[in-house]
């Protein structure tokens, strides 16, 4: 099927009402308890002729005799949930002004945090937006580039993962709503943070979710984990494609921020001449040139298929960078021994130089877990991409909370394991990932939770047990349903200060000033990362003159290279006066070697 893309979607007229319903022979509109009818145009839409749309207001639409009150699908504010009334907002005068010009996020340190849980809040109960501002000099200290946010979209209930969200426009009211997240970004910008933001198009949740009584936002033309996918390719779908490409015009133009973390979009399913993410890169390419400042836009997508950061005016979809869970898999099955699940091709020392340097594992390779072959080589001459291009990390959300107990990697390894697996991120090619709490090795866990009403959370309770259970999970999985296993999950930031935290938060601040200070431990360019075997558990990460040295044990590193300087290290590690470096357990180190 075709889509034509008839160019960049329109700025949004925020002080009018109006709804886009072309199932619909009348249209009634609440505003402040009056009821009005609305006037059908072209298209579908619908809108009302003589009244303002003023900020605060509160509205909600009626679909012909139906007694069912829904509210706005690009509703910026729902004060009183997801099926409450909406509230008119203009996102434009909150944008605070600063002298942030942009950054261009390839090969810089990002920082993946969870509002609700990234501090205890006010109360104690939950974070905030603006309990969040109180942290960002922290995040500065450490040395991060950019925060990446979790899914703010609007989600039933007050705490959530956010992939539930079905207000695509909104930010969630009990983070601080629209208002609370033009404070948060503008307090990031003035300490020179970007911020990106996670947002969900592949699908919607359950609870809240009107999209379908107003008009052909679904298809059973594809299938997704979910359910029906999002309409970008069966009649009706130029409406679908362009209230997808207005929610992401108003994140990055009106609102400020500066990329979109794209969920799953593997999941987009799209046979149109052009796939809409090909038309997002072209989109978000304007408004670089409308807001003269860099926007960045971040796939993630389990294909392993370059073509994803290939630019579309060479056939690719034009994304600046995707998630790389090979390397991620690569790293945690090798330093912890795991090898379920996905982790059932990984853990050899083979596999982990493989994605320290060519990025993908399964490339074109028969993947066990998928039962199939998969994925297509990176080539490191790439005139399209580098190393830079993908997402590389040691922990985030998913390869946390998608365990039962939300148990960090780092809980099951030493310091010093924990410390190697991190230096082989921080100093690949990739662009690294940090995800909050991890760089001094926080005792909290990041569990999955919801607040869904009581019949959806009873389902969504023993869906969790009966998973594990299925994978031969003996033990207690946390209720999700359970309010303590959402405050179990939010950092206990005093603990920082706490011997073994304390000296974990000095090595991540280590490895980020000296990927700053040295040139060669930043470079994307994947033709000048080499990875030495020198044995099951120790490798050598080649970056110029600089290498990345990581020993796991048990016992002490059993081929001792050589090297000039050793300009960092962590663990039992002795540079010997012939220039070899000696560990006599679990350690890592960075290496200036000989003749660099």
């Amino acid at each position: 099927m075709s889509s034509p893309n008839p160019g960049p979607v329109a700025p949004r007229s925020y002080d009018r009402y109006e709804v886009w319903a072309p199932q619909a022979g009348a249209v009634t509109v609440r505003v402040d308890g009056v009821d009005r009818a609305m006037q059908r145009g072209e298209g579908g839409w619908f809108t009302l002729a003589g009244v303002t749309a003023v900020p605060g207001a509160r509205y909600s639409f009626r679909l012909d005799e139906d007694p069912t009150w829904l509210p706005d699908p690009r509703s910026l504010r729902q004060i009183d949930g997801v099926h409450g009334e909406s509230a008119v907002v203009d996102p434009r005068p909150l944008h605070e002004a600063t002298a942030w010009a942009g950054r261009d996020l390839r090969g810089q340190v990002l920082y993946e945090l969870h509002v609700g849980t990234f501090t205890a809040g006010s109360d104690g109960r939950g974070g905030t937006f603006d309990s969040a501002i109180e942290r960002l000099d922290d995040l500065v200290d450490l040395g991060v580039d950019a925060v990446e946010l979790m899914p703010i979209a609007t989600f039933p209930g007050d705490r959530g993962w956010g992939y539930e969200g079905v207000g695509l426009y909104a930010a969630h009211e009990t983070y601080g709503g629209p208002a609370g997240l033009a404070r948060f970004v503008a307090a990031a910008h003035r300490r020179g943070l970007a911020v990106v933001l996670d947002v969900v198009h592949n699908h919607l949740g359950p609870a809240g979710n009107y999209l379908g009584r107003f008009g052909p936002y679904f298809t059973d033309r594809h299938e997704t984990p979910w359910g029906e996918a999002v309409n970008l390719d069966q009649p009706g779908s130029r409406p679908v494609r362009d209230f997808l490409l207005g929610s992401a015009r108003q994140w990055l133009v009106d609102v400020g921020l500066d990329g979109l973390r794209l969920d799953a979009v593997h999941e987009l399913h799209d046979d149109s001449e052009q796939h809409f993410l090909a038309e997002l890169a072209e989109a978000v390419s304007s408004w670089e040139v409308e807001t003269g400042r860099p926007l960045t836009l971040i796939a993630e997508s389990d294909r392993n298929d370059p073509a994803t950061v290939t630019p579309t005016a060479a056939g690719g979809l034009g994304m600046d960078l995707q998630w790389a869970d090979d390397v991620h898999h690569g790293v945690h099955a090798w330093i912890t021994g795991e090898r379920a699940g996905y982790y059932a091709d990984f853990g050899s020392a083979e596999a982990l130089s493989t994605v320290l340097t060519r990025i993908f594992w399964h490339a074109g390779t028969y993947s066990s877990f998928r039962g199939s072959v998969w994925g297509a080589p990176v080539d490191p001459g790439s005139e399209h991409y580098d190393g830079h291009s993908f997402v590389t990390f040691l922990q985030d959300h998913d390869q946390v909370g998608n365990r039962a107990a939300g148990d960090r990697i780092h809980h099951g390894l030493s310091p010093a394991q924990h410390a190697a697996a991190c230096a082989l991120i921080l100093g690949g090619p990739g662009t690294p990932m940090l995800f909050q709490g991890e760089e001094w090795a926080t005792s909290a866990p990041f569990a999955f939770f919801t607040d869904h009403d009581e019949e959806l959370g009873e389902l969504v309770t023993a869906g969790r047990v009966a998973e594990f259970a299925a994978m031969g999970w003996a033990e207690a999985v946390p209720d999700p349903q359970a309010r303590s296993t959402f405050t179990a999950s939010i950092l206990p930031w005093a603990e920082r200060s706490e011997d073994d935290h304390a000296r974990m938060l000095r090595w991540y601040r280590t490895l980020i000033a000296l990927r700053r200070e040295h040139p060669a431990l930043a470079d994307g360019d994947l033709r000048a990362a080499r990875a030495e075997i020198l044995a099951e558990g120790s490798v050598l990460l080649r970056r110029g003159d600089l290498a990345v040295l990581a020993h796991r044990g048990p016992g002490p590193l059993p081929h001792a290279p050589r090297a000039r300087e050793v300009l960092a290290a962590f663990g039992p590690v002795r540079h010997g006066p012939d220039g070899t470096v000696q560990m006599a357990d679990a350690a890592a180190a960075i290496l200036r070697l000989d003749g660099g």
